[in-house]
């Protein structure tokens, strides 16, 4: 009797493991198929954006254009008959909030990606749990450094040309249009010194005699009075503006008001409805490069974004900052199309490193590889022509940078 009772007892345990076995494997199966633990008919992905704090006002319209994007996705039959949601978290820019965010978008709402996430210093704090430990891959960050993508980092791929050649840009532009001495005006924090030093350089390889100097302006100044007395005794014939929109605002105000009139030029940050809102007439003129083509356009690409703006999330501004979103929702949507068979994290990295020709239509053919993990370095010219931000010719990839 003892033996028999030891026999089964014996038999009931194996049974009860062979059955834990058997649902672990099943449920990493399930797992599998949906990509990241639900519904194989759908795509969980997530972000942490700024909805709330100092920098709302470019989180807000983010989120909108991304989420019109993904309604009028999933209203068309999602990807490749996947639904796809994204849920959004609030980070109020601050990166230990974006860590314990970053952990329940993995741990709790099962994403298989963070996608068209916004700001570098939070990123940057949940690299070690997204994507070392967690395996889960960060993409169209707005945001980023070259430190990001050289060398590339597994799982991190980004959509927004770096400042430093939007500088670039800038600086050819100016060359090109027969600037021949060029002053930058910049914040003092080192950031925007870093990227104010790479006009010289790429001026200088488009016409080495050309003259570049730059003026620091303390961070956040509002009274540009000054400032603008500095840059008339230096007598430039274009000056590039490394600043915040409303620092850019300030100044161009001062500069009409001072009588000032020569050609400014300024990267992304200034090419801003803001900008105009604030420097109302000033502004008319200013030349700037952006990361998407002017949402005024008459593209068919940008009156789709448009159109899906009105219906989708109406009330919301539809302008830069919201085609941003939009183009990257774009961008990973294409990407996620070409997977055959479980949408996986894995799977998803895989498939932006073989992605060679991604064209969102409103932003550069984005182009990424094993080796190369940022998707672009090209950027749009804009220009304020009667109040309104327009496009000037097609996208353009400055000269390399040494």
């Amino acid at each position: 009797m003892f033996r028999r009772t030891t026999r089964l007892r014996r038999t009931a345990r194996t049974i009860a493991v062979l059955a834990t076995v058997t649902l672990a494997a099943n449920a990493c199966a399930g797992q599998d198929s949906a990509g990241a633990g639900g519904n194989p008919s759908e795509i969980n992905i997530g972000a942490w954006v700024p909805l709330t704090g100092p920098t709302a006002s470019y989180g807000v319209p983010e989120k909108a254009g991304a989420e019109a994007y993904f309604k009028m996705l999933n209203a068309q039959g999602g990807i490749n008959g996947r639904k796809v949601n994204w849920t959004v978290k609030d980070n109020a820019a601050d990166p230990q909030q974006t860590v314990q965010i970053a952990r329940e978008l993995v741990g709790q709402d099962k994403v298989v990606a963070i996608v068209n996430a916004n700001g570098t210093a939070q990123a940057e704090a949940s690299f070690p749990f997204v994507l070392q430990q967690s395996k889960v891959p960060i993409l169209n960050e707005v945001g980023g450094s070259e430190a990001w993508y050289k060398p590339p980092r597994p799982g991190l791929f980004g959509t927004q040309t770096l400042y430093e050649d939007q500088a670039s840009a800038v600086a050819a532009w100016a060359v090109q249009d027969g600037a021949k001495k060029i002053l930058v005006v910049h914040s003092d924090p080192a950031a925007f010194v870093n990227v104010a030093k790479q006009v010289e350089p790429v001026a200088k390889k488009v016409n080495p005699s050309v003259e570049v100097d730059r003026l620091t302006v303390k961070f956040a100044t509002t009274d540009y009075t000054p400032v603008i007395s500095k840059v008339k005794a230096k007598n430039p014939d274009a000056v590039v503006l490394i600043l915040t929109s409303p620092e850019a605002a300030a100044y161009l105000k001062e500069a009409k008001l001072q009588g000032l009139n020569q050609a400014v030029y300024a990267y992304a940050p200034v090419a801003a409805e803001s900008t105009i809102a604030l420097a109302k007439d000033a502004a008319e003129g200013l030349k700037a490069v952006q990361l998407v083509k002017a949402p005024s356009d008459a593209d068919p690409a940008v009156q789709e974004f448009r159109t899906a703006m009105a219906k989708y999330e109406p009330g919301q501004d539809a302008g830069f900052l919201a085609l941003w979103g939009w183009s990257n929702a774009k961008v990973f949507a294409q990407i996620a199309k070409t997977i055959k068979g479980p949408v996986t994290s894995a799977a998803i990295t895989k498939a932006y490193e073989k992605a060679t020709a991604v064209d969102p239509g409103v932003s550069p053919v984005m182009r990424f590889s094993a080796n190369d993990h940022l998707g672009t370095r090209s950027v749009q010219r804009v220009v304020v022509k009667k109040g309104v931000w327009v496009s000037s010719g097609d996208f353009y990839t400055p000269p390399a940078r040494d």
